[in-house]
């Protein structure tokens, strides 16, 4: 499997998931995430990829410039039509150089730049959706168990591979 297709299937399985979720959920406060919403989860996740988009067209990838955009973590319409226009992106994504800036600063806006891909920006997102998958997931399973997950939701391929590789079958 290419990365364009694992990122596809991760952008799949938040598409099923927020298809899935009533309305009041997706903005519901969730307990086990400090009461943060799934809404609010799914927008982190695709703010990072709309700041590789960003970035990718102008050669330059900042994370930190998020917007925050309250529309897509509040409206779950709205946020199926960004993961679709991620999709398009990741569907049509080429290998470029590309620069990153990062800044750990926290008294100012200092940033380093470090030289990238494409392709590893690409792995980066993929790594980092799934992160906040499981995250969600916590959080689904609490205010919208009427959800059903793909078995592999928020779980990292190499932790999939290596339960199916450690896996003894009791009888």
């Amino acid at each position: 499997m290419n990365l364009n297709q694992a990122c596809s299937n991760i952008l799949a399985q938040l598409t099923d998931l927020v298809s899935q979720l009533h309305e009041h959920d997706f903005v519901k406060p969730a307990e086990t995430l400090s009461h943060s919403t799934v809404g609010q989860h799914l927008r982190h996740t695709l703010e990072f990829f709309i700041c590789f988009e960003n970035g990718f067209h102008q050669g330059i990838i900042n994370y930190d410039k998020r917007a925050h955009d309250k529309l897509i973590e509040s409206d779950k319409f709205i946020a199926l039509n960004t993961i679709g226009r991620i999709k398009f992106f990741v569907d049509t994504l080429e290998e470029k150089a590309l620069r990153l800036e990062v800044g750990y600063d926290l008294e100012k806006e200092d940033f380093l730049t470090i030289e990238t891909t494409a392709t590893r920006e690409l792995v980066y997102n993929i790594e980092h959706a799934v992160h906040h998958m499981a995250i969600m997931k916590i959080g689904v399973r609490e205010i919208a168990p009427y959800v059903i997950l793909a078995p592999d939701f928020g779980i990292a391929a190499s932790t999939i591979r290596y339960k199916e590789a450690t896996f003894t079958p009791t009888h």
